[in-house]
Protein backbone atom coordinates (compact mmCIF):
# COMPACT_ATOMS: atom_id res chain seq x y z
CA UNK A 1 0.00 0.00 0.00
CA UNK A 2 1.28 3.48 -0.83
CA UNK A 3 1.99 6.03 1.89
CA UNK A 4 -1.11 8.12 2.57
CA UNK A 5 -0.85 11.64 3.91
CA UNK A 6 -2.55 15.03 3.79
CA UNK A 7 -3.58 15.66 0.19
CA UNK A 8 -3.63 12.00 -0.91
CA UNK A 9 -6.63 10.93 -2.96
CA UNK A 10 -8.03 7.63 -4.14
CA UNK A 11 -10.04 4.53 -3.34
CA UNK A 12 -7.41 3.44 -0.81
CA UNK A 13 -7.99 6.68 1.13
CA UNK A 14 -11.73 6.01 1.03
CA UNK A 15 -11.21 2.49 2.40
CA UNK A 16 -9.17 3.85 5.32
CA UNK A 17 -11.76 6.54 6.02
CA UNK A 18 -14.52 3.93 6.14
CA UNK A 19 -12.47 1.75 8.48
CA UNK A 20 -11.69 4.66 10.80
CA UNK A 21 -15.39 5.41 11.09
CA UNK A 22 -16.18 1.74 11.73
CA UNK A 23 -13.73 1.52 14.64
CA UNK A 24 -14.70 4.81 16.25
CA UNK A 25 -12.38 7.42 14.69
CA UNK A 26 -14.88 9.17 12.45
CA UNK A 27 -13.20 11.34 9.79
CA UNK A 28 -16.56 12.88 8.91
CA UNK A 29 -16.33 12.48 5.12
CA UNK A 30 -15.75 9.22 3.28
CA UNK A 31 -14.79 10.86 0.02
CA UNK A 32 -11.35 9.53 -0.86
CA UNK A 33 -9.68 12.82 0.00
CA UNK A 34 -7.12 12.80 2.83
CA UNK A 35 -8.05 16.09 4.46
CA UNK A 36 -7.38 17.54 7.90
CA UNK A 37 -10.25 15.65 9.56
CA UNK A 38 -8.92 12.37 8.22
CA UNK A 39 -5.46 13.30 9.43
CA UNK A 40 -6.79 14.00 12.94
CA UNK A 41 -8.57 10.64 12.95
CA UNK A 42 -5.34 8.90 11.97
CA UNK A 43 -3.46 10.75 14.73
CA UNK A 44 -6.04 9.65 17.30
CA UNK A 45 -5.72 6.04 16.14
CA UNK A 46 -1.92 6.25 16.29
CA UNK A 47 -1.92 7.68 19.82
CA UNK A 48 -4.27 4.98 21.08
CA UNK A 49 -2.13 2.24 19.57
CA UNK A 50 1.31 3.37 20.69
CA UNK A 51 2.39 4.69 17.28
CA UNK A 52 4.09 7.94 16.33
CA UNK A 53 1.16 10.39 15.97
CA UNK A 54 2.25 12.03 12.71
CA UNK A 55 -1.03 11.64 10.82
CA UNK A 56 0.69 9.74 8.03
CA UNK A 57 -0.22 6.16 7.09
CA UNK A 58 3.18 4.71 6.37
CA UNK A 59 4.31 1.07 6.66
CA UNK A 60 4.07 0.90 10.48
CA UNK A 61 0.61 2.45 10.75
CA UNK A 62 -0.61 0.40 7.82
CA UNK A 63 0.63 -2.75 9.53
CA UNK A 64 -1.48 -1.82 12.56
CA UNK A 65 -4.51 -1.15 10.37
CA UNK A 66 -4.20 -4.22 8.15
CA UNK A 67 -5.79 -6.75 10.54
CA UNK A 68 -8.73 -4.38 10.96
CA UNK A 69 -9.06 -4.10 7.18
CA UNK A 70 -9.08 -7.88 6.97
CA UNK A 71 -11.45 -8.24 9.91
CA UNK A 72 -9.28 -10.61 11.92
CA UNK A 73 -5.94 -10.99 13.67
CA UNK A 74 -3.63 -13.94 14.28
CA UNK A 75 -3.07 -14.50 17.99
CA UNK A 76 -0.49 -16.73 19.67
CA UNK A 77 -1.75 -18.45 22.81
CA UNK A 78 0.07 -17.56 26.04
CA UNK A 79 0.07 -19.14 29.46
CA UNK A 80 -3.24 -18.64 31.24
CA UNK A 81 -5.21 -17.58 28.15
CA UNK A 82 -8.86 -18.44 27.75
CA UNK A 83 -11.07 -17.76 24.74
CA UNK A 84 -13.25 -15.57 26.93
CA UNK A 85 -10.30 -13.33 27.84
CA UNK A 86 -9.09 -13.18 24.24
CA UNK A 87 -12.59 -12.34 23.02
CA UNK A 88 -12.90 -9.52 25.56
CA UNK A 89 -9.53 -8.05 24.55
CA UNK A 90 -10.52 -8.05 20.88
CA UNK A 91 -14.08 -6.76 21.42
CA UNK A 92 -15.47 -9.93 19.88
CA UNK A 93 -17.22 -13.11 21.02
CA UNK A 94 -16.12 -16.63 21.87
CA UNK A 95 -18.57 -17.90 19.25
CA UNK A 96 -16.77 -15.99 16.49
CA UNK A 97 -13.40 -17.35 17.59
CA UNK A 98 -14.68 -20.93 17.77
CA UNK A 99 -16.23 -20.62 14.28
CA UNK A 100 -12.94 -19.37 12.82
CA UNK A 101 -10.96 -22.20 14.45
CA UNK A 102 -12.94 -25.42 13.97
CA UNK A 103 -9.98 -27.67 14.80
CA UNK A 104 -9.05 -25.91 18.05
CA UNK A 105 -10.23 -27.40 21.34
CA UNK A 106 -11.36 -24.35 23.37
CA UNK A 107 -10.80 -26.30 26.61
CA UNK A 108 -7.26 -27.32 25.74
CA UNK A 109 -5.43 -24.28 24.38
CA UNK A 110 -1.74 -24.92 23.84
CA UNK A 111 0.92 -22.30 24.54
CA UNK A 112 2.35 -21.07 21.24
CA UNK A 113 -0.68 -22.24 19.28
CA UNK A 114 -1.86 -19.68 16.69
CA UNK A 115 -5.55 -18.95 16.27
CA UNK A 116 -7.65 -16.65 14.12
CA UNK A 117 -9.42 -13.97 16.15
CA UNK A 118 -12.20 -12.16 14.24
CA UNK A 119 -12.88 -8.61 15.34
CA UNK A 120 -16.37 -7.62 16.41
CA UNK A 121 -16.94 -5.73 13.14
CA UNK A 122 -18.28 -6.84 9.77
CA UNK A 123 -15.85 -7.43 6.94
CA UNK A 124 -17.59 -6.29 3.76
CA UNK A 125 -17.47 -2.54 3.14
CA UNK A 126 -20.72 -1.14 1.75
CA UNK A 127 -20.11 2.61 1.84
CA UNK A 128 -17.09 2.98 -0.48
CA UNK A 129 -16.02 2.53 -4.08
CA UNK A 130 -15.56 -1.24 -4.17
CA UNK A 131 -12.36 -2.14 -6.00
CA UNK A 132 -10.92 -5.54 -6.88
CA UNK A 133 -8.30 -5.11 -4.16
CA UNK A 134 -10.97 -4.43 -1.55
CA UNK A 135 -12.97 -7.44 -2.74
CA UNK A 136 -9.90 -9.65 -2.58
CA UNK A 137 -9.17 -8.49 0.98
CA UNK A 138 -12.80 -9.04 1.98
CA UNK A 139 -12.74 -12.56 0.52
CA UNK A 140 -9.65 -13.31 2.57
CA UNK A 141 -11.35 -11.95 5.68
CA UNK A 142 -14.55 -13.91 5.13
CA UNK A 143 -12.64 -17.12 4.47
CA UNK A 144 -10.71 -16.70 7.74
CA UNK A 145 -13.84 -15.97 9.78
CA UNK A 146 -15.98 -18.61 8.08
CA UNK A 147 -13.68 -21.47 7.06
CA UNK A 148 -16.64 -23.47 5.75
CA UNK A 149 -16.75 -21.07 2.78
CA UNK A 150 -15.15 -22.49 -0.35
CA UNK A 151 -13.15 -19.95 -2.36
CA UNK A 152 -11.74 -20.65 -5.81
CA UNK A 153 -10.92 -19.05 -9.14
CA UNK A 154 -12.73 -19.76 -12.40
CA UNK A 155 -9.93 -18.21 -14.42
CA UNK A 156 -8.11 -14.94 -14.90
CA UNK A 157 -8.88 -11.61 -16.53
CA UNK A 158 -6.91 -10.14 -19.42
CA UNK A 159 -4.54 -8.51 -16.92
CA UNK A 160 -4.24 -11.65 -14.82
CA UNK A 161 -6.65 -10.87 -11.99
CA UNK A 162 -8.36 -13.86 -10.43
CA UNK A 163 -12.03 -14.40 -11.26
CA UNK A 164 -12.97 -15.50 -7.77
CA UNK A 165 -16.02 -17.53 -6.89
CA UNK A 166 -17.36 -18.39 -3.45
CA UNK A 167 -19.47 -21.41 -2.62
CA UNK A 168 -22.03 -21.55 0.18
CA UNK A 169 -24.14 -24.59 0.90
CA UNK A 170 -23.75 -28.30 0.18
CA UNK A 171 -27.10 -29.28 -1.31
CA UNK A 172 -27.87 -30.84 -4.70
CA UNK A 173 -29.76 -27.81 -6.03
CA UNK A 174 -27.03 -25.71 -7.67
CA UNK A 175 -27.52 -22.04 -8.56
CA UNK A 176 -25.12 -19.36 -9.79
CA UNK A 177 -25.08 -15.60 -9.20
CA UNK A 178 -22.62 -13.17 -10.80
CA UNK A 179 -22.00 -9.43 -10.83
CA UNK A 180 -20.00 -6.66 -12.52
CA UNK A 181 -20.00 -7.92 -16.10
CA UNK A 182 -20.06 -4.17 -16.76
CA UNK A 183 -17.45 -2.08 -14.99
CA UNK A 184 -19.70 0.92 -14.31
CA UNK A 185 -22.00 -1.50 -12.48
CA UNK A 186 -19.47 -2.36 -9.75
CA UNK A 187 -22.04 -1.79 -6.99
CA UNK A 188 -23.36 -5.29 -7.78
CA UNK A 189 -20.13 -6.73 -6.35
CA UNK A 190 -20.58 -5.50 -2.74
CA UNK A 191 -24.24 -6.52 -3.06
CA UNK A 192 -23.20 -10.15 -3.61
CA UNK A 193 -20.33 -9.99 -1.12
CA UNK A 194 -22.60 -8.62 1.62
CA UNK A 195 -25.10 -11.38 0.92
CA UNK A 196 -22.33 -13.95 1.42
CA UNK A 197 -21.36 -12.35 4.73
CA UNK A 198 -24.91 -12.11 6.04
CA UNK A 199 -25.71 -15.67 4.96
CA UNK A 200 -22.56 -17.02 6.63
CA UNK A 201 -23.27 -15.13 9.83
CA UNK A 202 -26.84 -16.45 9.97
CA UNK A 203 -25.60 -19.98 9.30
CA UNK A 204 -23.28 -19.83 12.30
CA UNK A 205 -25.88 -18.24 14.56
CA UNK A 206 -28.61 -20.60 13.32
CA UNK A 207 -30.90 -17.65 12.64
CA UNK A 208 -33.31 -16.95 9.81
CA UNK A 209 -33.05 -14.20 7.22
CA UNK A 210 -36.39 -12.74 6.20
CA UNK A 211 -38.09 -15.93 7.34
CA UNK A 212 -35.77 -18.25 5.37
CA UNK A 213 -34.06 -20.99 7.35
CA UNK A 214 -30.43 -20.62 6.31
CA UNK A 215 -29.46 -24.06 7.59
CA UNK A 216 -32.18 -25.64 5.45
CA UNK A 217 -30.95 -23.74 2.39
CA UNK A 218 -27.41 -24.92 3.15
CA UNK A 219 -28.52 -28.54 3.11
CA UNK A 220 -30.81 -28.20 0.11
CA UNK A 221 -28.82 -25.96 -2.20
CA UNK A 222 -25.34 -24.95 -3.27
CA UNK A 223 -24.95 -21.28 -4.18
CA UNK A 224 -21.98 -20.31 -6.34
CA UNK A 225 -21.23 -16.59 -6.53
CA UNK A 226 -18.75 -14.81 -8.81
CA UNK A 227 -18.86 -11.25 -7.45
CA UNK A 228 -16.73 -9.51 -10.10
CA UNK A 229 -16.61 -10.82 -13.68
CA UNK A 230 -14.80 -7.74 -15.02
CA UNK A 231 -12.07 -6.77 -12.52
CA UNK A 232 -9.85 -4.97 -15.06
CA UNK A 233 -12.72 -2.75 -16.15
CA UNK A 234 -13.77 -2.02 -12.58
CA UNK A 235 -10.19 -1.03 -11.75
CA UNK A 236 -10.12 1.32 -14.75
CA UNK A 237 -13.37 2.97 -13.69
CA UNK A 238 -12.52 3.35 -10.00
CA UNK A 239 -8.76 3.94 -10.07
CA UNK A 240 -8.36 5.58 -13.47
CA UNK A 241 -6.04 4.82 -16.36
CA UNK A 242 -2.52 4.29 -15.03
CA UNK A 243 0.61 4.84 -17.17
CA UNK A 244 1.78 1.26 -16.57
CA UNK A 245 -1.41 -0.22 -18.03
CA UNK A 246 -0.30 -2.34 -21.04
CA UNK A 247 -3.30 -1.02 -23.01
CA UNK A 248 -2.68 2.61 -22.07
CA UNK A 249 -2.39 4.02 -25.59
CA UNK A 250 -5.15 1.82 -26.99
CA UNK A 251 -7.56 2.79 -24.23
CA UNK A 252 -7.01 6.47 -24.90
CA UNK A 253 -7.79 5.82 -28.55
CA UNK A 254 -10.79 3.59 -27.88
CA UNK A 255 -12.46 6.03 -25.50
CA UNK A 256 -13.86 8.28 -28.22
CA UNK A 257 -16.44 9.87 -25.91
CA UNK A 258 -14.15 12.58 -24.58
CA UNK A 259 -15.45 11.76 -21.09
CA UNK A 260 -13.54 10.20 -18.18
CA UNK A 261 -13.40 6.41 -18.03
CA UNK A 262 -15.17 6.66 -14.66
CA UNK A 263 -18.30 7.89 -16.46
CA UNK A 264 -18.47 5.76 -19.61
CA UNK A 265 -16.36 2.59 -19.52
CA UNK A 266 -18.45 -0.59 -19.32
CA UNK A 267 -16.16 -2.92 -21.29
CA UNK A 268 -13.22 -5.03 -20.25
CA UNK A 269 -9.67 -3.77 -20.65
CA UNK A 270 -9.64 -4.73 -24.36
CA UNK A 271 -12.76 -2.70 -25.08
CA UNK A 272 -15.10 -5.70 -25.34
CA UNK A 273 -18.54 -5.55 -23.75
CA UNK A 274 -18.49 -8.81 -21.81
CA UNK A 275 -22.25 -9.10 -21.66
CA UNK A 276 -22.38 -9.15 -25.46
CA UNK A 277 -19.59 -11.69 -25.85
CA UNK A 278 -21.64 -14.86 -25.36
CA UNK A 279 -22.76 -17.17 -28.15
CA UNK A 280 -26.46 -16.34 -28.13
CA UNK A 281 -27.34 -14.93 -31.58
CA UNK A 282 -23.95 -13.25 -31.39
CA UNK A 283 -23.67 -12.92 -35.19
CA UNK A 284 -27.01 -11.13 -35.38
CA UNK A 285 -25.94 -8.81 -32.58
CA UNK A 286 -22.62 -8.07 -34.31
CA UNK A 287 -24.40 -6.89 -37.47
CA UNK A 288 -26.72 -4.58 -35.54
CA UNK A 289 -23.85 -3.29 -33.39
CA UNK A 290 -21.77 -2.43 -36.46
CA UNK A 291 -24.72 -0.60 -37.99
CA UNK A 292 -25.02 1.48 -34.84
CA UNK A 293 -21.32 2.30 -34.61
CA UNK A 294 -20.13 -0.40 -32.20
CA UNK A 295 -17.92 -2.32 -34.60
CA UNK A 296 -14.60 -1.78 -32.82
CA UNK A 297 -13.27 -1.70 -29.25
CA UNK A 298 -14.74 1.01 -27.08
CA UNK A 299 -16.47 1.84 -23.81
CA UNK A 300 -19.55 -0.27 -24.49
CA UNK A 301 -21.51 -2.52 -26.88
CA UNK A 302 -18.56 -3.91 -28.89
CA UNK A 303 -19.05 -7.74 -28.91
CA UNK A 304 -15.47 -8.78 -29.66
CA UNK A 305 -14.07 -10.72 -32.60
CA UNK A 306 -16.01 -13.86 -31.77
CA UNK A 307 -18.09 -15.34 -28.93
CA UNK A 308 -16.09 -15.98 -25.77
CA UNK A 309 -13.11 -14.17 -27.26
CA UNK A 310 -12.37 -12.74 -23.81
CA UNK A 311 -10.90 -14.77 -20.93
CA UNK A 312 -13.54 -13.41 -18.57
CA UNK A 313 -16.55 -14.63 -20.58
CA UNK A 314 -14.83 -17.89 -21.44
CA UNK A 315 -14.21 -18.48 -17.73
CA UNK A 316 -17.86 -17.78 -16.84
CA UNK A 317 -19.10 -20.02 -19.65
CA UNK A 318 -16.68 -22.82 -18.73
CA UNK A 319 -17.67 -22.50 -15.07
CA UNK A 320 -21.30 -22.87 -16.11
CA UNK A 321 -20.55 -25.83 -18.38
CA UNK A 322 -18.72 -27.56 -15.51
CA UNK A 323 -21.72 -27.35 -13.17
CA UNK A 324 -25.38 -28.28 -13.24
CA UNK A 325 -27.10 -25.00 -12.46
CA UNK A 326 -30.84 -25.02 -11.93
CA UNK A 327 -30.97 -21.27 -12.55
CA UNK A 328 -28.67 -18.26 -12.83
CA UNK A 329 -28.82 -14.59 -11.84
CA UNK A 330 -26.69 -12.00 -13.64
CA UNK A 331 -26.65 -8.74 -11.68
CA UNK A 332 -26.50 -5.40 -13.48
CA UNK A 333 -27.64 -1.81 -12.91
CA UNK A 334 -29.93 0.12 -13.44
CA UNK A 335 -33.72 0.23 -13.89
CA UNK A 336 -35.21 -1.96 -11.13
CA UNK A 337 -36.29 -4.47 -13.78
CA UNK A 338 -35.99 -8.24 -14.22
CA UNK A 339 -35.33 -9.70 -17.67
CA UNK A 340 -36.22 -13.38 -17.98
CA UNK A 341 -36.83 -14.26 -21.64
CA UNK A 342 -34.72 -15.13 -24.67
CA UNK A 343 -36.25 -16.01 -28.04
CA UNK A 344 -39.05 -17.93 -26.31
CA UNK A 345 -36.52 -20.58 -25.29
CA UNK A 346 -37.05 -20.17 -21.55
CA UNK A 347 -39.03 -22.93 -19.81
CA UNK A 348 -42.66 -22.26 -18.80
CA UNK A 349 -41.70 -22.00 -15.11
CA UNK A 350 -39.42 -19.02 -15.84
CA UNK A 351 -42.29 -16.53 -15.81
CA UNK A 352 -43.65 -17.91 -12.55
CA UNK A 353 -40.23 -17.54 -10.95
CA UNK A 354 -39.79 -14.06 -12.42
CA UNK A 355 -43.12 -13.01 -10.94
CA UNK A 356 -42.01 -14.28 -7.53
CA UNK A 357 -38.77 -12.31 -7.86
CA UNK A 358 -40.77 -9.23 -8.82
CA UNK A 359 -43.03 -9.63 -5.81
CA UNK A 360 -40.20 -9.86 -3.25
CA UNK A 361 -38.00 -7.14 -4.80
CA UNK A 362 -40.56 -4.65 -6.07
CA UNK A 363 -38.85 -4.73 -9.47
CA UNK A 364 -40.98 -4.89 -12.62
CA UNK A 365 -40.66 -7.58 -15.28
CA UNK A 366 -39.28 -6.57 -18.67
CA UNK A 367 -38.38 -8.03 -22.04
CA UNK A 368 -35.19 -6.86 -23.71
CA UNK A 369 -35.26 -5.35 -27.20
CA UNK A 370 -32.79 -3.94 -29.71
CA UNK A 371 -29.13 -4.37 -28.80
CA UNK A 372 -30.09 -5.51 -25.34
CA UNK A 373 -31.84 -8.60 -26.68
CA UNK A 374 -28.81 -10.65 -27.73
CA UNK A 375 -25.55 -12.29 -26.64
CA UNK A 376 -25.81 -11.71 -22.89
CA UNK A 377 -24.96 -14.28 -20.26
CA UNK A 378 -28.54 -15.10 -19.27
CA UNK A 379 -29.44 -15.32 -22.99
CA UNK A 380 -26.69 -17.88 -23.53
CA UNK A 381 -27.69 -19.84 -20.43
CA UNK A 382 -31.35 -20.03 -21.50
CA UNK A 383 -30.38 -20.99 -25.04
CA UNK A 384 -27.91 -23.69 -23.97
CA UNK A 385 -29.82 -25.27 -21.09
CA UNK A 386 -33.50 -24.25 -21.49
CA UNK A 387 -33.48 -23.41 -17.81
CA UNK A 388 -34.44 -20.19 -16.00
CA UNK A 389 -31.94 -17.37 -16.35
CA UNK A 390 -32.41 -13.81 -15.16
CA UNK A 391 -30.77 -10.44 -15.60
CA UNK A 392 -31.50 -8.32 -12.54
CA UNK A 393 -31.12 -4.58 -13.12
CA UNK A 394 -30.73 -3.15 -9.62
CA UNK A 395 -31.15 0.47 -8.59
CA UNK A 396 -32.25 3.57 -10.44
CA UNK A 397 -30.40 6.44 -12.08
CA UNK A 398 -27.36 6.92 -14.25
CA UNK A 399 -24.47 4.45 -14.07
CA UNK A 400 -22.34 4.28 -12.09
CA UNK A 401 -24.92 4.39 -9.33
CA UNK A 402 -23.71 6.16 -6.18
CA UNK A 403 -22.81 3.96 -3.24
CA UNK A 404 -25.46 5.85 -1.27
CA UNK A 405 -27.98 3.61 -3.06
CA UNK A 406 -26.43 0.47 -1.60
CA UNK A 407 -28.72 0.03 1.39
CA UNK A 408 -31.87 0.23 -0.74
CA UNK A 409 -30.42 -2.05 -3.40
CA UNK A 410 -29.46 -4.63 -0.80
CA UNK A 411 -32.82 -4.41 0.95
CA UNK A 412 -34.62 -4.89 -2.37
CA UNK A 413 -32.55 -7.91 -3.36
CA UNK A 414 -31.75 -9.92 -0.23
CA UNK A 415 -34.95 -11.97 -0.33
CA UNK A 416 -34.62 -12.44 -4.08
CA UNK A 417 -31.15 -13.92 -3.56
CA UNK A 418 -32.50 -16.28 -0.91
CA UNK A 419 -35.55 -17.25 -2.93
CA UNK A 420 -33.46 -18.02 -6.03
CA UNK A 421 -31.66 -20.74 -4.09
CA UNK A 422 -34.81 -22.70 -3.27
CA UNK A 423 -37.48 -21.82 -5.85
Amino acid sequence: MRVLRLGSRGTDVMEIQALLRKIGYDPRSIDGIFGEETRQSVIAFQRNNGLTPDGVIGPITHKALEPLLLGYDIYKIRSGDTLYQIARNYYTTVEKIVTANPTVNPYNLRIGQQIVVPFGIDVVATNIAYTYEIMERNIRGLRARYPFLEVGSAGRSVLGRELYYLKIGNGPNQVFYNGSHHSLEWITTPLLMKFIENFSKAYVQETNIRGYDVRTIWDKSTIYIMPMVNPDGVDLVLNGLQPDNPFYNELLKWNITGLPFSQVWNANIRGVDLNHNYDALWERYKVIAQQQGYGSPGPTRYPGKNPESEPETRAVADFTRNHNFRLVLAYHTQGEVIFWTFQNLEPPEARTIAELFSRVSGYRLGEAYGLGAYSGYKDWFIQQYRRPGFTIEAGLGKNPLPITQFDKIYNDNEELLLLASVV
